[in-house]
């Protein structure tokens, strides 16, 4: 939990200044460190990897489609979901708090656990066209 507690700092300082999905990517890059080569292709792998937490979710591609720039679907409410890919939907990535909390949400019932700092900007990388 330690590793978020930067983020989470950045992002409620950064709320009114950080609109953009590379300012959101490189805020959970710089709460890993400097060191981490952030990885569209390892986003791409997340995306699609079975976690096989929730038979219905298990992955984020279940609900999100095989395409991050296509709308999916909620598998359990049916609900339609706006494209996850920031050329497909300008308010992606756009609102810090907002992302923080889809996050928390989705990583808790797709992969089991809350989502890390790294795994966070890999997926906006890969949904974001390798940023």
């Amino acid at each position: 939990m330690k590793p978020l507690i930067p983020f989470v700092l950045v992002a409620a300082s950064a709320t009114a200044v950080a609109g953009t999905p590379v300012q959101i990517l490189d805020a959970y890059a710089n709460a890993v460190g400097a060191a981490y080569q952030v990885s569209a292709q390892r986003g791409a792998e997340f995306y699609a990897r079975k976690f096989g937490v929730s038979a219905k979710m298990d992955s984020c591609a279940t609900c999100h489609t095989g395409k991050p720039t296509q709308a999916g679907e909620h598998v359990i409410t049916g609900k339609p979901i706006k494209p996850l890919a920031p050329a497909a939907n300008a308010d992606r990535f756009s609102d810090p708090a907002k992302v923080e909390k889809w996050f928390k949400r989705n990583c808790t019932e797709v992969v089991g656990r809350e989502c890390s700092a790294g795994e966070k900007a890999d997926f906006i990388a890969f949904v974001s066209g390798g940023l």
